[in-house]
């Protein structure tokens, strides 16, 4: 399995020092081919992507959302909004539990 980290070059630091293979400050069309590829060989990969691209005009994004398979995506903050920064499962659990949910403290 392939773990791969998109973002800007701060940011990517963090991911290099754990050994992730990293792709800093990259272009979309850089991303689209990076993801087109990993969907053509038919590699397991979990990619890290900055929350900033996954809204942006990438289309392989937005295709491997919708058809899941072995390729796994999963958001992260950059460092400048990491403070303020809300999943999109955490708001969709807030919106069908109530945000009270995630308040709670787990109980054993």
């Amino acid at each position: 399995m392939k773990i791969i980290a998109i973002g800007n070059s701060a940011l990517m630091d963090g991911f290099a020092l754990l050994g992730i293979h990293t792709c800093a400050d990259a272009s979309a069309d850089e991303i689209n081919a990076l993801l087109s590829e990993l969907s053509r060989s038919r590699e397991r990969a979990l990619v890290y992507l900055q929350q900033d691209l996954m809204n942006a005009d990438i289309p392989m994004i937005q295709q491997l959302r919708v058809q899941g398979g072995s390729i796994l995506i999963c958001e992260i903050p950059d460092l400048h909004t990491a403070d303020d920064y809300q999943p999109e499962v955490e708001k969709l659990i807030g919106r069908v539990l109530g945000s009270s949910v995630l308040e709670r403290p787990l109980e054993h």
